[in-house]
């Protein structure tokens, strides 16, 4: 049974990493496998058989969403933009009780140092969010006729998505179009058996490889981090999952350049915010 409810926790942050301004950092969060999440990358060899027991269902269900709704999601952000994203900040909404636990009547929780790295980490993640509004920034590269110095910068761009897809609040599909590197690798997802196979697996092999490890290499930092300032590092963390409630609807508004307004999408977004909130709030505890 835990098996299958880490291969759903691990579906729901596979989603998130797809969409661009949500963080999958964030739902491993709200769903309470954050930390163990990282411990377990950190540590894989010192207990590898509970490691791989907790990450395998996790991976498995982050693979299945990425392969399975990259198209839906597309179809559904193109389509449904609101409600889509609503769904996600009610996930959100739904694991700010649980995340509060691990501050709420702790001595070393009133310092000041907290609340300044609260609003760093709140302001950075809303910066992000604004990034291509502020700089009019729109770039994208292409696949086609890759040289070797693309490769490099690929598994380059891998570890930098990597790194933000772990961190908290920071999303890593939002990154990549920032870089124009997220329509070309979600298009090339897409593809993947259709046309260029062998081209379509060495370009994702690539970035994989370059996720990997950016994954270890940000999980090793976060580990020290909880380690040593716990309760700091959490006060960070509370910064860029607030500023994520913000951040998701200010990075669909750039992309879209405008505000869905139908009242239809208005009242389906009302409903998907009070879904996404119950699922949460009900996975983080199990």
């Amino acid at each position: 049974m835990e098996s299958i409810i880490l291969v759903i926790k691990g579906f729901f942050m596979g989603i998130a990493n797809v969409i661009p301004g949500v963080s999958g950092g964030t739902i491993a969060i709200i769903l309470g496998i954050y930390e163990r999440f990282i411990n377990s990358i950190s540590n894989l060899f010192k207990n590898l058989k509970e490691n791989c027991k907790f990450l395998i269902p996790i991976f498995i269900g982050m693979g299945l969403a990425i392969l399975t709704t990259s198209k839906v999601i597309s179809y559904s952000y193109d389509k449904f933009p609101l409600p889509t994203l609503m769904f996600f900040v009610g996930l959100v909404f739904g694991g700010i009780p649980m995340l509060m636990k691990n501050v709420k009547g702790k001595k070393e929780s009133k310092k000041i140092s907290n609340y300044i790295i609260f609003l760093l980490t709140f302001s950075l993640v809303l910066f992000l969010a604004s990034y291509k509004f502020i700089f009019s920034m729109n770039s994208e590269v292409s696949f086609a006729s890759m040289s070797f110095g693309g490769y490099i910068l690929l598994f380059i761009v891998g570890i930098i998505a990597a790194a933000t897809m772990v961190i908290p609040g920071v999303s890593g599909s939002l990154v990549l179009m920032i870089l124009g590197y997220y329509y070309p690798v979600v298009n090339t997802i897409n593809a993947l058996f259709k046309e260029n196979f062998i081209d379509n697996v060495i370009i994702l092999g690539v970035f994989g490889i370059g996720v990997v490890v950016g994954i270890v290499a940000i999980a090793k930092l976060l580990e020290l981090l909880f380690k040593k300032y716990k309760i700091k590092t959490y006060f960070g963390v509370l910064g860029f999952v607030f500023a994520s409630i913000i951040a998701i609807p200010i990075s669909a508004c750039i992309e879209l350049n405008s505000i869905p307004s139908s009242i239809d999408q208005i009242i389906i977004s009302i409903f998907m915010i009070a879904m996404g909130t119950v699922i949460s709030y009900k996975l983080g505890d199990k």
